[in-house]
């Protein structure tokens, strides 16, 4: 029996029941489109969109169809768009002398290392993601204008140096970031509003297995944890260790 299509601006957006002579794995040709296009570096929201559309004609969609689905989802989701108003500010804020402010100011305080500042960002970063403050520090927020920057400016007086030679700037800078992505991903499961928590909770449910979220979040703790202390250690031995040309 042929199946029917349903409204594709329904529930999901995407809500459809292909019929016998669907493939379902050809749904799966949007991941292959995804890594394909990134490893060859196309625009990362051309690979998107193709990829979104390759599947939604895979499962039997008509062009308009997904289309259509893709304006539900931007419709109900425009505070997504709120996050590109962030890129003028920072872009203002860099050419104003954000970064050389914050090399400064690591310049005038002692007692500032690499390893101490990275740990306290870590510190911080997981405490506020617990509190479920996701978006207070982030890549484009704190990393790029400011922390990144300090960060350069601490490890630069640790081996009195004007400045870091290039290779090791990218690693500082690769830290700082390794650092935000460590702190939030693990911080945040403490929160139990957070999405990662509800969508194990809802899952769980499903195969009859019932879990507060309260528990989920609880047992994210020692995780966490671990990954302080981990990553933590990871920054000590990099800030112990003499600069390579």
């Amino acid at each position: 029996m042929q199946g029917t299509p349903r409204d594709p601006v329904g529930d999901s957006g995407l809500d459809y029941d292909p019929g016998e002579g669907t493939d379902p794995m050809l749904v799966l040709l949007g991941v292959l489109l995804v890594v394909a296009g990134f490893a060859v570096g196309l625009n990362p929201l051309l690979v998107v969109l193709a990829s979104a559309l390759a599947t939604g004609l895979a499962a039997g969609l008509s062009p308009v169809e997904v289309l259509a689905a893709f304006g539900k989802a931007f419709n109900e989701n425009r505070y997504v768009s709120a996050a590109w108003l962030i890129l003028p500010v920072i872009g203002v804020l860099e050419r104003s002398g954000l970064q050389e402010a914050a090399r400064g100011l690591i310049g005038r305080l002692r007692g500032v290392t690499f390893a101490r500042l990275m740990l306290a960002y870590l510190l911080f970063r997981q405490a506020t993601a617990a509190l479920g403050l996701t978006s207070i520090a982030g890549q484009t927020q704190t990393i790029r204008p400011i922390i990144a920057p300090m960060a350069e400016a601490a490890r630069a007086a640790e081996t009195d140096a004007p400045a870091l030679n290039p290779p090791e700037a990218q690693k500082v800078r690769a830290f700082a970031a390794g650092t935000d992505n460590i702190g939030l991903f693990f911080g945040e499961d403490i929160f139990l509003a957070i999405g990662s928590i509800l969508l194990m909770v809802g899952f769980l449910d499903q195969n009859g297995i019932t879990v507060e979220p309260l528990h989920l979040s609880v047992w994210a703790i020692p995780t966490a944890i671990a990954a302080f202390i981990v990553h933590g250690a990871r920054i000590l031995l990099f800030g112990r260790r003499g600069p390579r040309p």
